[in-house]
């Protein structure tokens, strides 16, 4: 890689560390090209992005994005999103399905580094879809309550007239 190549990486990287809530760091050993192809997909659809860099750029690029210093060694593979959640998993969910040969190392959230049992913890939480469903859920409890209540009024009624 030529220095302008690295620069670019490091910019790249920056700007997206700098918009997101949460980035991922894992280790990929042994996993193969089309298992990777496969964490892109369910990211994509998560809308978590991926990347594979050098430890050396992401480092500078973590500094750059003013997220604090992180420690990397080995090969690593980066997940990152706009909330904190998808990311964490994401990640969880394909490390599950890859024991032997994807690891969950440490991650970024929300500025603060985190360790191994907090990235767990977040990927643990219900997403923004499913807390917005239980939100509905319990707003319509009450009107779902008065409709039944109605229904049985109206059936009443009926019995008694008839």
């Amino acid at each position: 890689m030529t220095k302008q190549q690295k620069a670019e990486v490091i910019d790249f990287l920056s700007a997206e560390f700098k918009g997101s809530q949460a980035v991922v760091v894992c280790g990929y050993n042994g996993v193969s090209h089309k298992e990777l192809e496969s964490l892109r997909k369910d990211a994509k659809e998560n809308g978590v992005k991926v990347q594979v860099a050098k430890n050396s750029l992401v480092t500078v690029a973590v500094k750059n994005a003013e997220l604090g210093d992180v420690e990397l060694s080995g090969n690593n593979i980066f997940l990152w999103s706009e909330d904190q959640i998808s990311a964490c998993k994401v990640a969880d969910k394909f490390a599950s399905a890859n024991k032997d040969k994807f690891e969950i190392k440490s991650g970024i959230i929300e500025g603060e580094i985190a360790d191994l049992n907090t990235v767990m913890a977040f990927a643990k939480l219900p997403s923004r879809e499913e807390l917005l469903g239980m939100l509905a859920s319990v707003w319509m409890g009450p009107v779902r309550n008065f409709t039944i209540g109605l229904d049985a009024l109206r059936i009443k009624k009926e019995e008694e007239a008839a």
